[in-house]
């Protein structure tokens, strides 16, 4: 569930990196069996849309294996889980809507403007912070731009 870009920078901080990937929900029972069984002590979930769309069962089985998880966005946190770093996937969503009406409306796509991401927006969950026993720390509280309480 973890990007496998993220390895090589993990390692240089002396942690373990354990790769798991799903596509069906049975396979995100399995992959968090593996990640309890070889006592993970952090969870970061990519931002595949299949994730999402499975957002409840992976925020539930992180809770109830008391697995510190960052999501990429903030449809995690608001479904219960720790914390966010990202965008709104809904904003996103939104402006592929967007290009796709003015391609029906008869504009080329290669005459539409790139898109990037402009704002990223980190959001945490202080009662499942409270329940694993982790304490946030002030900078990080201090940058939050959502706190759930």
């Amino acid at each position: 569930m973890l990007a496998p870009g993220c390895a090589r920078p993990a390692r240089a901080l002396g942690a373990q990196v354990v790769i798991l990937n799903a596509s069906n929900p049975g396979e995100i029972e399995s992959a968090f069996e593996t990640l309890v069984c070889q006592q993970v002590g952090a969870l970061v979930v990519s931002g595949e849309t299949f994730f999402l769309t499975q957002r409840n069962r992976v925020v539930e089985l992180a809770a109830r294996h008391m697995l510190p998880t960052i999501y990429p966005y903030r449809e995690y946190v608001l479904a219960g889980g720790l914390m966010s770093y990202g965008t709104h996937y809904s904003n996103e969503i939104h402006k592929v809507g967007s290009s796709t009406g003015r391609i029906l409306k008869g504009e080329k796509a290669a005459d539409l403007p790139v898109q990037q991401v402009t704002k990223i927006e980190l959001a945490i969950n202080l009662k499942l912070a409270k329940t694993l026993n982790l304490t946030i720390p002030e900078p990080l509280m201090g940058r939050a731009d959502e706190i759930i309480e």
